[in-house]
């Protein structure tokens, strides 16, 4: 089977091998004005639910991986005081890495699908570790013969794109001590709230390497027809990035 980048689309749930799930409420921090779930919310709802069932699963260091690359496709979105079923499984793996799929269903009709390729690393050094026979036990199953690289796929930006400034908060980090993956999503919510656009998007993330305290970071945007990206820039140096494409 042929290696293909992890989290460029969204395999269906083959029902094989361990599935962890949690219901949550939508609650009113995570909607917008007009009351959809929003995509920094609903990353959160996937970084959570992936602790979880890594904790659950007993795995050593369960809270030392980072995320590489996320998509996340709303067709319908959630919706304020909405109870969702979050439900994750292991779509694929790499050396290092693996794959997470994640369904989110709300018994008022949304519904959001989501892959993101999670990194393990050392809690001392922060480098990669290869996936153990631990990990494997549970998670190999699901996997099947899935295999996924971690390698990223959006473009660089162009000289001409514009640029503003993008601020840094005390609240933006992390245990790590970097912005926690999370808030890049806010940058996607306010361009769609610039472009008077509601949340039925495809959009993926993109992490090429933390941001520090201290970092003075510029946000370029790139407009299309039915969508924009954008790059988290340091110096010259492309941090993370996004790819939004508007559905319907």
């Amino acid at each position: 089977m042929a290696v293909i980048p992890g989290a460029t689309e969204l395999v269906p749930d083959s029902g094989v091998g361990r599935r962890f799930s949690v219901t949550r409420k939508v609650r009113l921090g995570d909607v917008t004005p007009r009351g959809r779930l929003r995509l920094d919310a609903a990353a959160r709802y996937l970084q959570d639910v992936a602790n979880d069932d890594a904790a659950d699963a007993g795995l050593v260091d369960s809270m030392f991986w980072v995320v590489r690359r996320a998509l996340i496709e709303v067709s319908t979105p959630p919706v304020f005081d909405e109870v969702v079923d979050v439900r994750t499984w292991c779509g694929g793996t790499g050396s290092r890495w693996a794959e997470r799929r994640t369904s989110i269903r709300g018994e008022r009709g949304g519904l959001v699908e989501a892959a993101v390729v999670w990194v393990r690393v050392d809690r001392e050094t922060g480098a990669p570790r290869k996936l153990d026979d631990g990990f494997h036990r549970y998670y190999g199953e699901a996997a099947g013969d899935r295999r996924v690289r971690a390698r990223l796929v959006h473009p660089q930006p162009a000289d001409t794109d514009p640029a503003r400034p993008w601020p840094l908060r005390a609240v933006d980090f992390d245990l790590m001590a970097h912005v926690n993956n999370a808030v890049y999503w806010e940058a996607v919510e306010e361009e769609l709230a610039g472009r008077g656009w509601g949340g039925r998007v495809r959009a993926s993330v993109e992490y090429g390497g933390g941001i520090d305290p201290d970092s003075d970071v510029s946000l370029v945007t790139s407009a299309r027809d039915r969508g924009f990206d954008q790059w988290f820039v340091v110096e010259g140096d492309v941090k993370a990035s996004t790819s939004v494409d508007r559905l319907g």
